[in-house]
């Protein structure tokens, strides 16, 4: 009996074609890893992109990390600390530290920087006066915690000075070296970056300010 017309014989169309992959079936499979890798580089890219951004506008409007280029500080922040700094605070309290441009009356010279930090002292509209040693706000003496014990400080200039209102007068914590408001006097409020807030570098000097 003979087999039917349509019936094949011999090897069947499953295994003519097994662990075969058809020419159309390569080309799909190239051209879908091909999108998955364009998909994958674009959304890499948008990520890089986003984050640039962000940093610019976070470092813009809100903080940005500052290198410490001096001793001014010591032993509060030593040279090549970096501090980041919110800039949202421009309306610091006594104590704080902060950084402000580089006021007229101390135009910097060649090499040195165009912003500095120093710690908020006299707030406006007080008197702040420097006499035996200390430091006294509207003729009480003021408790400095933050400074090694012994320091003195010692007028520069004139030995009592009245803070105009908007004004602050400014020291350093290294009261033997800082060129402070000793020297060029209390700076406006709108010479004010923002206020030290977090050293992150060294890590093992890692703390809040």
């Amino acid at each position: 009996m003979t087999a039917p017309r349509d019936a094949l014989s011999g090897d069947s169309l499953d295994d003519v074609h097994s662990g075969e992959i058809l020419p159309s079936a390569r080309v799909v499979e190239r051209t879908t890893a091909s999108k998955r890798r364009w998909r994958s580089a674009i959304s890499w890219g948008l990520t890089i992109v986003f984050a640039l951004i962000l940093t610019v506008v976070v470092q813009t409007w809100f903080y940005k990390v500052y290198s410490i280029p001096s001793a001014s500080m010591v032993p509060t922040l030593l040279i090549n600390d970096r501090v980041v700094v919110s800039k949202l605070n421009k309306d610091p309290s006594r104590g704080d530290i902060i950084v402000f441009n580089r006021p007229k009356d101390d135009p910097a010279g060649p090499g040195e920087p165009s912003v500095l930090i120093k710690r908020v002292i006299g707030l406006s509209g007080e008197t702040v006066s420097f006499l035996n040693g200390g430091v006294e706000i509207d003729g009480k003496k003021l408790r400095e915690d933050y400074l090694p014990k012994g320091t003195t400080t010692e007028p520069e200039g004139h030995s009592v000075v009245h803070v105009p209102k908007g004004d602050l007068l400014v020291l350093g914590d290294n009261r033997r070296i800082s060129q402070d408001g000793r020297t060029f006097g209390p700076i406006p409020k709108s010479l004010i970056v923002g206020r030290a807030v977090l050293r992150i570098w060294p890590p093992s000097r890692l703390g809040r300010l």
